[in-house]
This record gives structure tokens, C-alpha cells and sequence, in this order.
């Protein structure tokens, strides 16, 4: 019971010093002993439980009574060709599953949160994974605590404990505290933290003492059992197309074998023929399709620095039209660099090597700003807020040492930041005994709790003009898109409280620091513009900051484009709602004022995507159509509540993903309306022949067998076809458009209808080459044989040569480039050579009772499947030119 436990006894028992840490050694040596630091995943489905799964469907099953019937009637060909497509079916079902399966823990993988830690006297942050019993793990606002801690050091350390005790209130926590009751419970352990639990204020060192599967999370996972996978809204939708579709189909194929009953022809095969054309016409494989394309784009995008955590996140994105970015490291580099000093002897410009000019203030400035960070560097390697490791390059630019600065100063207790003061405050003690209180924050509330002034060596009351001249040299920094930071102190004693370091200070300076744009970030803001995409940047900079950066980008043109967080207060719900589309830019806004901007451009009908860092941003990015958080300074609150994480933290990144989600969600578009073409085909031609009297045009295994070969491979096929390179030219999507929409479902309609008409001129093409009618009686079979074969023939090239038209529907395919998509050109062909196979083996041409063609039915075959192609090829050289 660690909490029983003093930390000295806990270190000594876990033979750690808390100023080192472990050695790399050691937690390798440690690592084999417990294993990593990770819950046991949930118990995965075996290939055969997931092939079972596959026949778990009422067709199937109805599919199945077909075969007993067809070998009760002797037709033991028939059903051994039923039962090899089912399980060819089942099997291309579990190859998709497993895909998707795979390309979602590759994710799960890419975004596992991170620890910061010390090792080897070092701080480093690494893989949650990598815990071990003994390591020091350092706790700031923010952060996910990622094993059970026993706590060894705390200043205001708050966390909230709800995943384990359902308070969702913070819970304050101290490490000296020691409990003798073992039965004491979880949320009372105030020296303890525990793994995913959040730290919400304040800052802290703990020592991990459990990891995995024997911390209070891991006990609780052991009670759970695996759970059922929800569908996303985009698979629920293609799930209720199914089943709509499902039911016309089967009320079709009821109709055909009562008609037949009327008709007189033999029950027994139209059973087989009508429950076939109901298993080919349903495209009961859409789902596992889309998962498919949409696990490939995701893992796609994953390698293109943009983490996808929700796969319905990848449909929403072809439908922002609202970018809405932080400034700081998104914008632009995120390596803030201190410019400039203030301080009552006057300005210092540090780019241009005024170094004979820093004067003690100056000096007495850098090292406060040090005291006050809890950023760390060291070899170049930094943690921390950009901010805060720009004021360690600051002391190392004015030649402080750090190292020994941190040596002999030691932080007693500290008041952390918060949003509704802008300041934070450390008390210290320095090498000659005496305290100090550090506070550093925005100018503006700094000056609301000082009442002196550090000038020329010494303490003075502070003036109207002292403020006003600090003022000034804020406003000029500002407007040079420079962030200002000002520092205060006052001398203190041990017993000064959190509550008292914010009274009577002094001001000792103010630093301005830039942090340039991207690169590539102004080109990026041109293509969202071009795409219909506005950019709007939320910052917690001045107002003149904000707008000089956002001009730099051709994000404003002028300042009446910028509104800043106080003003914003002075509207109410409504006045927002009708005025946040004429605003580019917010600056000192607060994490309240992003979700009531989202809030107010969703009421005006935008999709926005909305990016945050913080734990603050938290509500935002949940408020927002599509959260992105930042992968490399964002915090695990942020990405725990993001649709989407950048790795890189980068604008740009954003706009590709855009793109990228666009041209899924047009592949899974593509796939769909495939699909729903070349079923609606088989359907149009069974009806038209048995309604005019006509003979079954196919029988139950070929209507099986051009299932197995279109309704698969090139549907997949499409799904990861090529990006089309101008969708950035479109507008974004209505997130009401369905698949059907924009003419699509029409074009599917049309397409359907004229494969199926064409193959019912194959069929009858079939009797007239041999001398005869479809409509005469006793007809040879050999003669119904060649009819069948043709028509065959025919849907399968038709459906796969039709394929080739769908990638785009405005482009002709010689634009797109024909042999562009190696899948669908490796589709097709693997397609052609299996319906040949079929026809040029003596067995199988038997067993699906096909007839050889002539060279004219050979010759037919070619040129009736290629017409759905040249015509629907016609039909766009028509639409391009009528837009």
C-alpha cells in the first residue's frame, strides 16, 4: 500500500534518488521485469470467429438452403459452385476486416501520450509505454498522468480523478501526507496520482509505483468485458442504403418467382435463379468496403502528419469550410526567440548585438524570467512551453548559467497561471538565504499590482510616466508582431502564501519576443481560400500583434477585420451570431470566448474546424465540427478531446488533410454508386426477359460468380484511387449531401439501366445468331446456352469496364489517365482472366453450363461492354460543356 508509506520509505523501497532518477540501465532492466506500461488489450476476434461472422447473414443463410436443395435434386455441380462463392465471399470479408482491424491499431499506436520524466539526471519525455516502478515523472498542468504515482513533491497540484471516481471535481493533492487506514479510499489519497486521471492545476513530481495492468485502472479493466464495436454515422447511413435497397431487391426477386409460378416454368431453379439475383443485387459488402477505403485513408494521412482518431472525423472534413487556428507554432514555427528588453534604462535590441548595453536591470530581468519557467533545455533539446524555453535561450544569450542558477536558487512555492489573471507567481530562495517572489504575466495585469519600479539600482515608487513609457514600448513591439512579457518581484519571506505573492510588487521589465511564419503556411491560406475556406485566426495576443502576423498572411487586410476578447463580452449571443462572419481575427481572447465563436459560426450554418494546445482548449475543440490538436506541444487533455492530431502542429498540415478527406469521401462515393450501377444492371435485365416471358437470361451461379468478381476487387479498387488534384477547386460539401446527391443517384439509375438494356440485347443477340427467337418454344438448350453466355459476358466486361468511367465525374478518362490507378487496371484485368478461365475450361464451362463463342459472340461480347463506358464517357464531354 504505497500510500502508507512515507516518501522516503517509497523511494528507499524503490531505490530511486528523486534529483537523478533511473538509469537507462536500470529501467531497461526494470522494463523486461513488469512489462510495459499498458493496459492488456481487449481480446481480438480469431480468423475463424471473424469467417463466421461473415455467414451470419439471413441471405446467406437462405443461399444455404439453396445448396441442400440443388443437391436433394442432383445438381451437385450447382451446389458445390453456391458453396465455393459463399466461401469465397466469407473470406474476402475477413481479409477486409483484418485490413481495417490493422490500419486502427497502427493509429492507436501513432497517438499514445507521452511522460516527462527523469532519467540519468536528465529531463526527457517518452512513451507512456516505457514506464517503469521507479521512475521520476514530473506533472504539469495538462498533462495525463500516465501511471499510479506516489506523489513526492506538489505546489497547488490539482487533478481530476473522475475516470476512477466519478467526482468530477479536481482533487486537490499533497505529498507529504501519509495514511495508516489500507482501506482508505481511492479519492481520499491525496498523496497519490493516479494513471489517465488529469492534472487541471498546478505542478508536481510523483514516482511511478504500478504500471499496466496493476494500476487502479488496470484492476478496473480486468472486470470489463469486450465490448461491441458502435458504427460510425457514415457506416449506420451505408447500412440503411443496404437494407433499403435489400428490400426493394428481395420484393423484386418475390415478384419474379411468382410470376414464374404463374408462367409455368420450373420452380425449383427460378427458387435458385430469384434468391441468387437478391444475393448479387444487394451490395451487401458496401459496409465492409467503406471501412476499408476509409481505414487505408486515414493510415494514408497518418503518414502525412495528420492523425485521424475518429473515422467519421474523415467524412466532416470535406464539409469545413471554417479553419479557425491558433497563431503560435500552428502559423507559425513555434521557436519563440526573445528580440527585445525593456527596462526603466531603456530599450535593448538584442538582434542587433547591443550587448555593451544590458545593465544590471536587464540582467536581474533574464534571471527572473528563468526562475519563473518550468521549461527546460539542455543540448538543444527543450520541454516546455515555446514561450518559456525562449526565456532559457534569453539567459543563455546574456551568459547566464543556468546550471548554476537552478543549484543554488531552489522554488518554495509557486501560484500557476490562469487564464483570468495572465500571471504566475514563484517564491524562492536564493544562494544567500534570502526569498523572492518572481511574477511575470502580461503587462496590463502587472500593472494593476505594482507599486514600485526597479531604476538605476534601486527601488522607487512607480509614476504615471513610468507606466506610460512601459506602455508605449509595449504597443511598438506589438506592433511589430512582437509578444510582450513583463516581469516583476518583491522580496518575501518562507511564510509568504500563494494568496500574498501578487500584492506591492515591483516592476523590473518587459521582453518582446517573435515567433515568424511558416513557410509554407501563406500558400496553404491561398489554397483553403480557393476552396472555399475561410481562415480565421484565435489568438491570445495584442491586437496589434494578431493583425501585423495575420496581414504577413493574407488572413486580414485591414484592422477593422480583428475584434478582441473584451469586446466580444460587450456582445450578447445573437449580435455574435450575426456579426462572426465579418471578423479574420480575435486576439486576447480567452478559452470561453473560442466556444462561443464556434458556437456562433455553427448557428450561422459554418462546419468548423477549430485547433487548440491547452486543457482550456478542450471545450472548443469539442465544440468545434472537427478539433485538431497540436501533436507536438498540444496536451493529452487536447488530443484526448481532438478529432484529429497534428504531428507536425502545422497549418498546412490542415489544409492536406482537408484535401485528403475530400478525396475519401469522393473514392467511398465512387465505390457506392459502382455498386449500386452494376446491381440495378443484373436486376433490369432479369426483370425485363422473365416479365416479357422470356428465359431466365442467368442462372443462379453466374449471377453469383459476376457478384464474386464486381462487387469486390474494383469496388476497392476505386476506393483508393488517386487524389483528384483540383478538388481544392470545389466548394466544400453540404454535410447533408448523401451519396445520391448532385445528380449521382441519377447517373446510377442511368447507368444501371442502359448495362442492363445492352445485355438484354446480348441475350436476344444470342438466339438470333443461331437462327432463333427467345420468344419460340423448344428451343435447343445449346441455343439458350450461347444466349446465356453472351449476355454473362457482357455484364461482366460491361460492370468492369464501367468502373473505369466512375473515378471521375467530370473528367474523361484519357484526363484522369487510364492506367493511373494500378488497382483497378490489376481489377480488371485479374476479372477479364477469370470470366475467360471460365469459358475456355472444359469443367467449369460445363459447370456453369456456358456455350463456347464464335468469333462474331466474341467480337459482340467486347463491343457491348464497352458501351456503358463510351457512354457514360459522351455523357461528360456533353456536361463539361454545357458548364
Amino acid at each position: 500500500m504505497w500510500f502508507t508509506k512515507s516518501i522516503e520509505d517509497t523511494l528507499k523501497a524503490l531505490n530511486v534518488n528523486p534529483e537523478t532518477g533511473l538509469t537507462s540501465e536500470e529501467a531497461v532492466k526494470r522494463l523486461k521485469q513488469f512489462g510495459p506500461n499498458r493496459l492488456e488489450a481487449k481480446k481480438k476476434k480469431t480468423v475463424l470467429q471473424i469467417f463466421i461472422s461473415q455467414l451470419n447473414d439471413w441471405l446467406i443463410y437462405v443461399l444455404f438452403a439453396a445448396v441442400i436443395i440443388t443437391f436433394l435434386m442432383g445438381e451437385y455441380v450447382d451446389a458445390a459452385i453456391i458453396v465455393l462463392v459463399i466461401l469465397i465471399n466469407a473470406s474476402i470479408g475477413v481479409y477486409q476486416e483484418l485490413k481495417a482491424g490493422k490500419a486502427i491499431e497502427a493509429l492507436m499506436e501513432l497517438s499514445s501520450p507521452k511522460a516527462l520524466v527523469k532519467r540519468d539526471s536528465h529531463t526527457k519525455e517518452i512513451d507512456s509505454s516505457e514506464l517503469v516502478p521507479g521512475d521520476i515523472v514530473i506533472l504539469e498542468a495538462g498533462r495525463i498522468i500516465p501511471a499510479d504515482l506516489r506523489l513526492i513533491e506538489t505546489a497547488n497540484l490539482q487533478t481530476e480523478e473522475s475516470a476512477l471516481t466519478g467526482e468530477s471535481v479536481p482533487e486537490h493533492k499533497k505529498a507529504e501526507d501519509v495514511y495508516e487506514d489500507p482501506n482508505t479510499p481511492i479519492g481520499d489519497r491525496e498523496n497519490q496520482a493516479f494513471m489517465t486521471s488529469v492534472v487541471t492545476y498546478g505542478r508536481g513530481t510523483g514516482v511511478v509505483v504500478e504500471t499496466g495492468m496493476k494500476t487502479e485502472l488496470g484492476k478496473i479493466a480486468h472486470l470489463i468485458d469486450n465490448e461491441e464495436t458502435t458504427k460510425t454515422p457514415l457506416e449506420k447511413r451505408l447500412n440503411d442504403l443496404g437494407k433499403m435497397l435489400g428490400k426493394i431487391t428481395v420484393g423484386i426477386c418475390v415478384f419474379i418467382f411468382v410470376l414464374s409460378w404463374f408462367q409455368g416454368r420450373d420452380l425449383a431453379e427460378m427458387f435458385l435463379t430469384a434468391v441468387s439475383l437478391a444475393v448479387a443485387s444487394i451490395p451487401e459488402g458496401l459496409a465492409a468496403i467503406v471501412a476499408v477505403v476509409l481505414s487505408i485513408g486515414v493510415t494514408s494521412m497518418s503518414k502525412k502528419n495528420a492523425i485521424v482518431r475518429r473515422l467519421p472525423a474523415v467524412e466532416t472534413l470535406g464539409s469545413v469550410n471554417v479553419i479557425c487556428s491558433d497563431k503560435t507554432g500552428t502559423l507559425t514555427m513555434n521557436k519563440m526567440t526573445v528580440t527585445q528588453l525593456f527596462t526603466s534604462d531603456g530599450l535593448i535590441d538584442l538582434d542587433d548585438d547591443q550587448q555593451e548595453k544590458i545593465s544590471n536591470s536587464a540582467k536581474m530581468l533574464a534571471k527572473g524570467m528563468i526562475l519563473c519557467s518550468d521549461a527546460t533545455l539542455e543540448n538543444g533539446d527543450s520541454t516546455g512551453d515555446p514561450t518559456e524555453v525562449a526565456l532559457l535561450v534569453l539567459g543563455d544569450t546574456m551568459e547566464i548559467d543556468r546550471k548554476d542558477l537552478s543549484k543554488n536558487t531552489r522554488r518554495i512555492n509557486e501560484k500557476a497561471f490562469d487564464s483570468d489573471r495572465k500571471m504566475m507567481s514563484v517564491l524562492v530562495k536564493e544562494e544567500d538565504g534570502d526569498y523572492k517572489v518572481f511574477t511575470k504575466g502580461a503587462l496590463g495585469s502587472l500593472k494593476k499590482v505594482c507599486t514600485k519600479i526597479f531604476s538605476d539600482g534601486e527601488m522607487r515608487d512607480i509614476s504615471d510616466i513610468d507606466f506610460e513609457q512601459f506602455s508605449n514600448a509595449a504597443s511598438k513591439m506589438s506592433d511589430n508582431a512582437l509578444r510582450t512579457l513583463a516581469l516583476a518581484y518583491k522580496p518575501a519571506t518562507k511564510e509568504t502564501q500563494p494568496e500574498e505573492m501578487e500584492q506591492d510588487l515591483v516592476l523590473l521589465g518587459l521582453v518582446g519576443m517573435m515567433d515568424p511564419a511558416r513557410d509554407e503556411v501563406k500558400p496553404s491560406i491561398a489554397l483553403a481560400k480557393n476552396a472555399g475556406i475561410r481562415t480565421v485566426m484565435i489568438t491570445g495576443d495584442h491586437k496589434n500583434t494578431a493583425f501585423a502576423i495575420a496581414k504577413d498572411l493574407a488572413i486580414a487586410q485591414n484592422i477593422d477585420q480583428v475584434i478582441t476578447g473584451p469586446e466580444l463580452d460587450e456582445f450578447s449571443d445573437e449580435d455574435l451570431r450575426r456579426n462572426v462572419d465579418q471578423y479574420l481575427v480575435y486576439a486576447r481572447v480567452s478559452p470561453e470566448h473560442k466556444v462561443k465563436i464556434v458556437r456562433a459560426m455553427k448557428a450561422n450554418g459554418n462546419i468548423v474546424s477549430m485547433t487548440g494546445d491547452g486543457v482550456n482548449d478542450a471545450p472548443s475543440l469539442n465544440a468545434a465540427d472537427i478539433g485538431v490538436a497540436m501533436g507536438i506541444t498540444g496536451t493529452d487533455v487536447a488530443k484526448g478531446a481532438a478529432d484529429m492530431i497534428l504531428t507536425d502542429d502545422n497549418f498546412s498540415t490542415i489544409v492536406k488533410a482537408i484535401e485528403q478527406g475530400r478525396n475519401i469521401y469522393s473514392n467511398i462515393k465512387k465505390s457506392v454508386i459502382f455498386l449500386l450501377t452494376c446491381n440495378l444492371g443484373e436486376v433490369v435485365l432479369m426483370v425485363i426477359a422473365l416479365l416479357i416471358g422470356w428465359a431466365s437470361p442467368l442462372i443462379a451461379t453466374q449471377l453469383l460468380w459476376i457478384n464474386l468478381i464486381t462487387d469486390s476487387l474494383p469496388a476497392i479498387a476505386l476506393g483508393m484511387d488517386n487524389g483528384d488534384p483540383d478538388v481544392m477547386n470545389e466548394k466544400p460539401r453540404n454535410p447533408k449531401e448523401n451519396f445520391l446527391s448532385n445528380g449521382a443517384g441519377l447517373q446510377a439509375v442511368l447507368g444501371g439501366l442502359f448495362i442492363g438494356l445492352i445485355c438484354f440485347f446480348a441475350f436476344w443477340y444470342g438466339y438470333y445468331e443461331m437462327g432463333y427467337s427467345p420468344s419460340d418454344k423448344n428451343v435447343p438448350e445449346e441455343v439458350v446456352k450461347n444466349a446465356r453466355t453472351l449476355a454473362f459476358m457482357v455484364l461482366v466486361f460491361a460492370q468492369l469496364f464501367y468502373s473505369l468511367g466512375l473515378r471521375n465525374m467530370k473528367k474523361s478518362i484519357f484526363e484522369v489517365g487510364l492506367f493511373s490507378n494500378k488497382y483497378l487496371i490489376g481489377a480488371i484485368v485479374l476479372g477479364i482472366l477469370l470470366q475467360v478461365l471460365v469459358l475456355f475450361v472444359p469443367i467449369l464451362r460445363d459447370a456453369f453450363k456456358l456455350h463456347m463463342l464464335d468469333q462474331k459472340g466474341w467480337i459482340m461480347a467486347a463491343v457491348l461492354g464497352l458501351l456503358p463506358l463510351a457512354a457514360h464517357e459522351f455523357y461528360k464531354v456533353l456536361f463539361i460543356r454545357k458548364k
